[in-house]
Formats: structure tokens, C-alpha cells, sequence
């Protein structure tokens, strides 16, 4: 593959860059995760494409590539797994993504939290969910028991495709994030229509670019989830107006209006791992309250999972 003219395309800055075709971008991105472009294409392609923005046709050749490149997971009997991705970790106050797993699980919905952690500045979530019981599955295999069994499990990013795994660790090498980063929010593991993709967003633009590919995802009885996320995590903000966009059949359904009004919610600084379990073990038992934003958002997944 002759990667210099495809370069100039794409790297001409923002205003003069061309889009890939839909083919170019699943052969190019295909080649990135079997590790066969060079170092020094691979970083310019990276930043060309961070600088760019990936359009519609690349992000279906991106998915089409990781798709075909990520495990195959056999889902449990009875409603949709939810699928919670985890690359952020905490921040400034307590993350609540596994609280949105527990709650799921806890109504019969089965979660698999998958992801990777390497920011050093942020509380790592794989060690929250230690903290909480719920450690990494050390296979594929493994988890799917934990799925069947407890409704829940946990994976590294490394078992379900590593090619993905290793250009997302790249970030801390480059300083910026890269198209990995918005594809892996879109990995699904299960057969068509078993899994409900999470795609939890913080900037604006990635809410149009992920509107715009979900309903192609989940043409084919597919579900998703649209929403804004929490520091990166995929629990919504206990404060902002919520955002929560439903897709199925690749038909789109606000589950709760984005013009809702802000709410006045305290936001714990518990981040570490002992503190934030504390607070996520109490909340479900009901000894501190559940915030109404994650309640809506458990309720818009049990939807999408059962419906």
C-alpha cells in the first residue's frame, strides 16, 4: 500500500485536507491495526486525521476494519448486552460508571465494561472496579461466564483487539488522541442486534459525527446509546441538562429531552478508589440516593436492552 499520496490527501490542514473513500479508509485502517504501517506514516496519518476530523465514509471504513479485527463474544440468553467503554478514569469527583453497570445488572440487563487506562493525572477505573469486587476477566472465555452468571464482567481492550489496544496507547507518545479513541466507544463484540453500543461523547462535534454514524450501526436491529459523558466516563453529568439520543433499526428517539433543565446536584470529590466504591456501595443500598441522571440513564438502557 502506497501510503505518500494518501498522506497528501488527508494532510493538507483543515481547510484543503480531502476525505479517504470508504474503501481507502478500511484498507488504511486496517493496515494501522495489523501493525503494517511504518512509524512514521502511521504518526503522520494520526495527526492528519486529528487535525482533519474523520468523515462519515472513514468512520464506516474505520468500523467496517475494527469490526472485522475485533473477538467474537457469544451473548447471554435474554435482553441486549449493554456496553459500557472505560478509557478515562476519574478526575475531580467520584466516577459513577460502574454504579450504571451494577444498577443495569441488578435489573437483569448484562454489562460488559471494557476499556484501557493510561492517563496519569486520573484515577485508573479497572481500579475502582477492584475495589468494588469486579476485577478484569483474564479471558474472553472468562467473561462470558461472569456475563451469564453475574449479569456483569469486565475485559481489557488488549482481549477483544489488540491492534485498537496499541493505537490508543500511542497517546501518551504523540500527546494527542486519535480516531481509536472515538472507535473503540463503538466496538461491539455480540452478533448483530445483541449488544447496545454507549457512545458517551464530551465535545459537541463528536455528538454530530456519532449521530451521524449510529444509525447505520444499528440498521440491521442494532441499539445505541448517545449521550454526553462525565470526565470521559460513560455515566452522565449529575448537573447538565441530560442528553440521551436512542437508536434502533437505524431509527433515532430522544430518551429524555436535551433541553431539560440543570439541576442543582452535589458532586462528590471521592476519587480514590476506596472512597469511590464507599459512596457507589452505598448508593446501592440505598443508605445515599441514586442521582436522578443516572437513573434516567439506566432507565433509557433497559430500554434499549429489552425493547
Amino acid at each position: 500500500m502506497d501510503y505518500a499520496p494518501l498522506i497528501k490527501e488527508i494532510g493538507r490542514g483543515s481547510r484543503g485536507a480531502r476525505d479517504l473513500t470508504r474503501d481507502q479508509a478500511e484498507q488504511l485502517f486496517g493496515a494501522m491495526l495489523d501493525g503494517r504501517v511504518p512509524d512514521l506514516e502511521l504518526g503522520a496519518f494520526l495527526i492528519a486525521l486529528r487535525v482533519k476530523g474523520e468523515s462519515a465514509d472513514e468512520l464506516a471504513g474505520f468500523l467496517a476494519a475494527m469490526q472485522a479485527r475485533t473477538a467474537a463474544m457469544t451473548a447471554p440468553p435474554g435482553p441486549r448486552t449493554v456496553l459500557l467503554p472505560s478509557f478515562n478514569g476519574a478526575r475531580k469527583q467520584a466516577n459513577l460508571m460502574p454504579l450504571v453497570a451494577q444498577l443495569l445488572a441488578r435489573e437483569g440487563v448484562p454489562v460488559l465494561v471494557f476499556g484501557r487506562h493510561d492517563f496519569d493525572s486520573r484515577v485508573s477505573p479497572f481500579e475502582l472496579l477492584e475495589a468494588l469486587g469486579l476485577p478484569a476477566s483474564p479471558s474472553l472465555a472468562d467473561a462470558q461466564h461472569q456475563l451469564a452468571a453475574e449479569r456483569l464482567a469486565v475485559l481489557p481492550l488488549q482481549l477483544l483487539n489488540p491492534g485498537l489496544n496499541d493505537l490508543m496507547a500511542l497517546r501518551p507518545r504523540l500527546g494527542l488522541r486519535n480516531s481509536a479513541h472515538s472507535l473503540a466507544k463503538l466496538l461491539d463484540p455480540f452478533p448483530t442486534g445483541r449488544g447496545v453500543r454507549v457512545a458517551a461523547v464530551t465535545h459537541p462535534e463528536y455528538l454530530d459525527s456519532m449521530a451521524a454514524t449510529l444509525p447505520a450501526l444499528t440498521a440491521d436491529g442494532g441499539r445505541a446509546l448517545l449521550m454526553r459523558a462525565s470526565e470521559g466516563e460513560a455515566y452522565a453529568h449529575l448537573r447538565r441538562k441530560a442528553h440521551l439520543i436512542g437508536f434502533h433499526d437505524g431509527a433515532t428517539a430522544p430518551l429524555h429531552p436535551a433541553d431539560t433543565t440543570d439541576l442543582d446536584w452535589p458532586l462528590s470529590p471521592a476519587c480514590a478508589p476506596a472512597a469511590n466504591a464507599a459512596l457507589i456501595r452505598a448508593m446501592l443500598a440505598g443508605t445515599e440516593p441514586v442521582p436522578p441522571r443516572i437513573a434516567e440513564q439506566v432507565a433509557a438502557l433497559k430500554l434499549l436492552a429489552t425493547n
